[in-house]
C-alpha cells in the first residue's frame, strides 16, 4: 500500500511539472509573438514563430501522455488481493451474524468477486479501447478466468443449489443474474459490459434478500451431497483443461485418448494417433494470468462451501480433503517476482512458470475427482 501512494505522489508530481511545462511554452509564445509584430521581417509572415513552436507542444504532450500511461499501467497490473469469505458475507448481510443461513455465504462470496473484479485498480479493463487499457493483456485475461467461474457458480446456483429436485422452479433473480454474467465480456458501447455484470450483481443480492427473510420461502439453498458433485464436476473440468494448456507452454507429443476404454466409441472426424501441442509463445502469458484469475475465483468459492455445506462435509468426513484443495490452488497465487512469465524448456536453465501452475492445479484437480468420489458414497 505504500508503494502505491509513492506511486500516485510520483505521479501527481509529473503533472504538475507537465503543467509548468506547457504554462511556460505558452509565455513563450505569446512573447515570441510580441517579438515578431516589431520585427519587420516578420511583419510579412505573422505566424511564423507559431508553427515553429507546434512540433515542440505536440512531442512534449505525446511524451508526458506516454509517461502517464505506463505509470497507470503498473498500478492496474496489481492483482486483487485475497479476502475473507466470511466478513464480506456478513457485510452484504449488514452484520447479522443470524442473517447467515446456509447459502448466504456462496451467495455473498459471488457478489464480493464480481465486484472485485469490476472495482479494482483500473476498474474493468477487458473492453477498454484507450491507452493503456488496450495494451495490456495481463489482467483482461485474468478477469475472464474470473468470469467463467462466475457463471459456472451462478448456473450451478440457478439449476442444482436453489432447486430441490430436477422438477422445481428455478429462481427468477437467478436466471437473470446468469444471463447478464453470459454476456459479452468485451463490449464497450451499447451495453457496456460493466452495466450487465453490474445488473447481475444486482439480481444476485435481491436473491440474498429473499433468502435470508423468514417470511418468503420461495428462496432456498439447498446444501446437499449432489448438489456440490454437480458444481465440482464442473470444476474438475475447467481444472483439467487449465493444466492442459498450460502443460503445452512446451512443446510435447501427446497420445490421442479420445477414445481410449470405449472400443464401441466414435468420433465425426479421423485424428492422428499422435498430436502435437504446444501454445504459441505470444500466448504462454495469457494462459497463464487466465489460469491465475480463475483459481482466484476458485479458491474464494470453496472457502464458501466450507460454510454452507459444513454439515455434508462433516457427514461425509470430507472437510480435511477439501482444506487440502484450498492449499493446493492457494500456492497458485503466490508472488511472481519475474518481469515476464518465462517459457523455459522442462529441465532447461530458465524457470517454466507454466509448469509451476499446472502443477499445483493439476494436484487440486486430482483432489477434486477424490472429494467428488467421497462425496458420493454413502
Amino acid at each position: 500500500m505504500q508503494g502505491l501512494n509513492q506511486v500516485k505522489n510520483w505521479l501527481n508530481g509529473s503533472l504538475n511539472h507537465v503543467k509548468g511545462w506547457f504554462s511556460g511554452l505558452k509565455n513563450e509564445g505569446a512573447d515570441s509573438t510580441e517579438l515578431g509584430e516589431s520585427d519587420q521581417d516578420n511583419v510579412d509572415h505573422p505566424h511564423a514563430g507559431k508553427a515553429v513552436q507546434w512540433p515542440k507542444y505536440v512531442g512534449i504532450f505525446l511524451l508526458a501522455y506516454l509517461l502517464i500511461g505506463l505509470v497507470l499501467a503498473f498500478v492496474w497490473s496489481d492483482e486483487p488481493e485475497m479476502f475473507s469469505v466470511r466478513e464480506v458475507s456478513l457485510a452484504e448481510l449488514s452484520g447479522d451474524q443470524q442473517a447467515l443461513v446456509v447459502g448466504a455465504a456462496t451467495t455473498g462470496t459471488l457478489i464480493h468477486v464480481v465486484e472485485t473484479m469490476l472495482n479494482k485498480n483500473g476498474g474493468y479493463l477487458s473492453n477498454d479501447v484507450t491507452f493503456p487499457g488496450v495494451w495490456m493483456d495481463n489482467i483482461p485475461n485474468w478477469e475472464y478466468g474470473v468470469i467463467i467461474q462466475v457463471r459456472d457458480m451462478t448456473k450451478a446456483m440457478r439449476e442444482a443449489f436453489s432447486r430441490s429436485q430436477s422438477q422445481s422452479f428455478e429462481d427468477k433473480d437467478l436466471a437473470l443474474a446468469e444471463s447478464r454474467f453470459n454476456f459479452d465480456n468485451s463490449s464497450w458501447l451499447m451495453p457496456q459490459t460493466e452495466n450487465e455484470y453490474q445488473e447481475g450483481v444486482e439480481f444476485l443480492r435481491k436473491y440474498l434478500v429473499r433468502l435470508t427473510d423468514d417470511d418468503q420461502v420461495n428462496a432456498q439453498f439447498y446444501a446437499r451431497a449432489d448438489n456440490l458433485r454437480y458444481w465440482l464436476s464442473t470444476v474438475e473440468t475447467r481444472l483439467g483443461n487449465l493444466s492442459q494448456r498450460l502443460s503445452a507452454s512446451v512443446g510435447q507429443k501427446r497420445v490421442n485418448t479420445d477414445l481410449a476404454g470405449e472400443p464401441g466409441g466414435k468420433k465425426s472426424t479421423s485424428m492422428p494417433s499422435e498430436l502435437q501441442v504446444k501454445t504459441p509463445w505470444m500466448e504462454i502469458d495469457d494462459e497463464f494470468y487466465r489460469a491465475r484469475g480463475s483459481t482466484w475465483a476458485i479458491i474464494h468459492f470453496l472457502k464458501a462451501i466450507e460454510i454452507d455445506f459444513a454439515d455434508v462435509l462433516e457427514n461425509k468426513n470430507a472437510r480435511v480433503s477439501l482444506q487440502q484443495i484450498i492449499r493446493e490452488l492457494e500456492a497458485t497465487q503466490d508472488t511472481v517476482y519475474s518481469p515476464m512469465i518465462l517459457n523455459g524448456s522442462g529441465f532447461g536453465m530458465l524457470a517454466n512458470h507454466s509448469l509451476v501452475m499446472a502443477s499445483y492445479i493439476s494436484r487440486a484437480n486430482a483432489g477434486i475427482i477424490d472429494l467428488r468420489e467421497l462425496l458420493s458414497q454413502g
